[in-house]
Order: structure tokens, then sequence, then C-alpha cells
């Protein structure tokens, strides 16, 4: 059962917000469709801060013009799950038909050739930042839904293409980008709910239980009024001992560059944390994240370092 978010204010109607809000994200729509192109890269290396592309996998991986679908904007917010031996990559389709995104998934044995399978979500509101994960032998898909209201929880009943929604994890206006992960007493969520400005405001949820209830941590929100540092950029990974999130750099356009934060000290009554020197991602001046990069999802490579999908943005 869903937690309700205690923002804003009663007196702000939510309707009002919500309009607020898609004004805000539409200050950012003409880059998306008519003078930008982002698609989805590959990177390696032994920490993450220190990712390159590997010489054996042409990058981008993935993009608009793989899809069969003409009527597409562009690929992002990739994030992958390796299931019996193979690389399953989801990601958000911006469908221009509709003017909003859906979530489609590739497939690959050996991270250099995909194979398009299709949408695999599409919902009648804006789905993005398709975060998939494993609990307890079971696969889970928390996609940002903010326009629906709430952080929607989706279960595979048929593993990559079928899924159910079961749950609202939380209920509130803005949700942006909600980031899960497990720690030793729980579950935690980092979630962007910033009414007014883009990409200001970081709070911080607990739950025993994956389904909730989802309670405010009390020194939430965790960042205030900070571009730079709130909106997250993809999932939580433990690295040298330590929990380290990741963030959007949204101080000067949407999305230019992913930050490293590392998490010192998440328990039910405290949470402290330092930016690491960074950005750790940006645009390369070149190609097709020649203008910004805004995710990065990493995995274990299995020889101590780290897989990384991100994303790119060149302007077209």
């Amino acid at each position: 059962m869903g937690s309700s978010a205690g923002w804003p204010s009663p007196r702000v109607p939510v309707k009002a917000v919500k309009r607020r809000v898609k004004a805000v994200l539409g200050r950012f729509t003409p880059r998306f469709t008519d003078h930008a192109d982002w698609a989805i890269g590959l990177l390696h290396g032994p920490s993450p801060g220190d990712l390159v592309p590997p010489v054996s996998v042409p990058n981008p991986i993935v993009k608009r013009r793989d899809l069969p679908d003409r009527r597409v904007a562009f690929v992002a917010d990739p994030f992958a799950l390796r299931v019996e031996g193979e690389w399953y990559l989801f990601y958000e389709v911006m469908d221009l038909r509709t003017g909003r995104g859906r979530i489609d998934v590739s497939v690959s044995a050996d991270l250099r050739s995909w194979r398009h399978l299709g949408p695999v979500l599409q919902e009648p509101f804006h789905l993005s930042y398709p975060q998939v994960f494993v609990h307890e032998g079971t696969i889970y898909m928390v996609p940002e839904t903010w326009e629906s209201g709430a952080v929607r929880l989706y279960r595979a009943e048929l593993f990559p293409t079928r899924w159910s929604h079961v749950a609202d994890l939380l209920v509130g206006p803005v949700l942006l980008d909600p980031t899960l992960f497990r720690a030793a007493d729980g579950w935690w969520m980092f979630v962007e709910t910033s009414p007014t400005v883009m990409a200001g405001e970081l709070r911080l949820f607990y739950a025993d239980e994956l389904g909730g209830p989802w309670t405010e941590h009390p020194s939430s929100p965790v960042v205030l009024d900070d571009q730079r540092l709130a909106r997250p950029a993809g999932r939580v990974v433990a690295w040298d001992g330590q929990w380290m999130r990741f963030t959007q750099d949204c101080s000067r356009f949407y999305g230019a560059a992913v930050h490293a934060v590392r998490i010192d000290r998440i328990d039910r009554e405290n949470y402290a944390e330092t930016e690491l020197d960074g950005p750790i991602l940006a645009g390369s001046g070149a190609g097709w994240n020649a203008s910004a990069m805004h995710h990065l999802d990493l995995h274990d490579d299995g020889a101590g370092g780290f897989i990384a999908f991100v994303d790119g943005h060149r302007s077209r």
C-alpha cells in the first residue's frame, strides 16, 4: 500500500503543481524532439570515476534509428538486467505520436549486437527511467510515472515483455526518477520532488518491505535548492565498501552531466553524504554524446570493475 507524500502544502492545489511542473519540463521539449538526439552507449572501467568506451563495442549501442518505429524522438535512461547469460536493456522511448515516453527492451549476449524486442510497457501517462531489479526471485520494475501521481511498482509476469502494476509505493504530485535500493536494514528510495524548480529537491524514504508502507526520513529533504545534486541519474551501487548515488547536473541545462555522491551514513535516524570530485560523465565534444550525458547504470563486470550503460546527447 502506498504512502502519501507530505508536500506541497495542502493549500496548494495538486493540479496547479502538476501544471507548473509540466510547464517547467516543457521548456526542454524542443531540445528532445526537433533539435537534439539522445542515444544509449556502453562504458567500462575499474571505478565509477574512470569509465571509458570499450574498444570492442561501437557506441552508441542503441539509437532511435535502430527501432522499426520511425516516429521516435530519442531513446534514453537505460537500465540493464542480466538473466541466464543475456543482457536485457530497458529504456525510455519518446513516442512522437503520443508525446509520451514508453518503455522498450533490447537484448544482447555479447554487449555488442543488440536485438530490439519492442515496447514492453505503455500507459496513458509518461513513462521513463525504468529501474529493473530482482527481489526474492521475482523481477520488478519501478519506472518514473510522475504524471500518474504515484511511484508505481510493476512485476514481470512474463519476462521481459509482460508487466503488471502491483502497488503504488508513494503518492504525491511530483515524484521524479524514483531510485530504490536495498540495504541490510530494509529498503530506501530517493525521489526528486521539486514543484517549482527543475531538479532542486531530493527526498529520502525507507520501508521494511518493498511494497511499503514507505516513511519519509527525518533528514528529508536531503538536498534542497541544488540543481546539481538533486535529481537521480541511475541506480545506487556499492563501491569500495560504501553506497554511492549518481545525480543529474541540471544547473546549466537539463541533464548536462553526472555527478557521484558517496553516502557516508544512512539509517532510520541519520543521513550524511559527500559529493565526489566531478563530474564523472559529461559531453565529449564530438559524436553521439557531444553535448551532454545524464544517466549511469553500473554493473559488476566480474573482474573487479564495472560495465556502465549510459546515455548521451548531441545536437542535430
